[in-house]
């Protein structure tokens, strides 16, 4: 006589779950509420009401350019690049095992910043719009030598590993090598550079969120969607990794072109971003590592958390650039690297404590 049993999931596992779900949940509200407010916020003057009845298509003329041309691509931008800067922080830290990978320690951002450096300084790309300001006037040039550079970098990360086997740890020293290269190469142009160039380069590695359009929006919409596809499709590879090599080869990963297509993903995430925005610090670093205390490193969970927050802590910090000095307007990327850091290191020492 043939027994049938049946299993039942642990009500506290269950419970657990739960928990998971809430948090990104939460954290996912916590940043629609935060944008209504960023759309809000500025020195136009307008209400609440306002911004909502224009958003429903019953706003006055003028709330509309402001709302629609001015304050929804800076908002949107924001969330989108944050979302994407995150998760591939999230994927880079899981795939090289080092809680300190991330595309910018991986030398993506300073290779964003020559190939910008380049575009201006020998092609001539930023100019002064007047006396005080400066501009630059050919941003698509720009954005397609900052996407060379950001690019260059990760396909000698890539050539390292695939041709020499280096190990993960090996990976991150040579982009952190990488960058300092870019570096020293962006500040010689610098230096042989008048002053409206060096100043355009300068306000390109700021980092700004308003400079996107709503193209740009698109294009970052679309790379950032397709890879969170991706990253979501190989979860179960990211989280066999977490427990080793050798433990994810004996359940059947291919850990080589798991590593090496997760790497090139996220370093294309960050190019795309940091070619439209300029260079943006901590984000990759510090929201994977805030999601994987609240939730644990399972990236069913950890992979979405990753991005909502990422998406939450750029949105936060543009706010704050536009509105703490208002009219005056911080850069993000100073705001990032300065709420980043001491929350980084809070993160990270709680974590050796426990």
């Amino acid at each position: 006589m043939r027994q049938s049993y049946i299993y039942t999931v642990p009500d506290s596992y269950n419970k657990y779950i739960k928990r998971k779900i809430l948090i990104i949940f939460l954290t996912a509200l916590a940043t629609l509420v935060l944008a209504v407010y960023a759309i809000n916020a500025g020195s136009a003057g307008i209400s609440t009401y306002d911004v909502i009845k224009t958003l429903l298509g019953k706003g006055e003329e003028r709330f509309r350019i402001i709302v629609w041309n001015i304050r929804m691509p800076r908002v949107l931008t924001a969330i989108v690049a944050g979302i994407g800067l995150s998760v591939a922080g999230c994927v880079t830290q899981s795939i090289l095992r080092n809680p300190l990978a991330s595309p910018f320690t991986l030398g993506i951002s300073q290779g964003a910043a020559f190939g910008a450096a380049v575009a201006i300084i020998v092609f001539g790309a930023g100019s002064t719009a007047n006396s005080d300001s400066v501009i630059i006037n050919n941003p698509y040039l720009v954005v397609f030598f900052a996407f060379l550079g950001s690019m260059g970098s990760t396909i000698v990360v890539l050539m390292l590993a695939k041709s020499f086997r280096v190990t993960p740890e090996a990976m991150v020293l040579a982009g952190v090598a990488l960058g300092s290269l870019f570096s020293a190469v962006t500040m010689i142009l610098q230096y042989f550079a008048d002053d409206v160039k060096v100043a355009s380069v300068v306000f390109w590695t700021f980092g700004d969120i308003g400079r996107a359009s709503w193209k740009d929006l698109g294009i970052m919409s679309v790379v950032v969607g397709i890879s969170l596809i991706y990253f979501m499709f190989n979860r179960w590879n990211y989280n066999a990794l977490d427990s080793g090599e050798e433990t994810a080869k004996g359940l059947g990963v291919d850990v080589e072109r798991v590593r090496l297509l997760g790497m090139f993903v996220s370093s294309l995430i960050a190019a795309v971003i940091t070619s439209f925005v300029g260079i943006i610090g901590f984000i990759g670093l510090v929201g994977p590592h805030i999601m994987r205390r609240l939730i644990g490193g399972d990236h069913r969970f950890l992979i979405p958390a990753s991005s909502v927050m990422g998406g939450l802590i750029l949105l936060a910090s543009d706010t704050l650039g536009r509105t703490i000095i208002s009219p005056v307007v911080l850069p993000v990327g100073a705001i990032t690297s300065f709420l980043g850091a001491p929350i980084f290191l809070y993160v990270l020492s709680r974590g050796y404590k426990r």
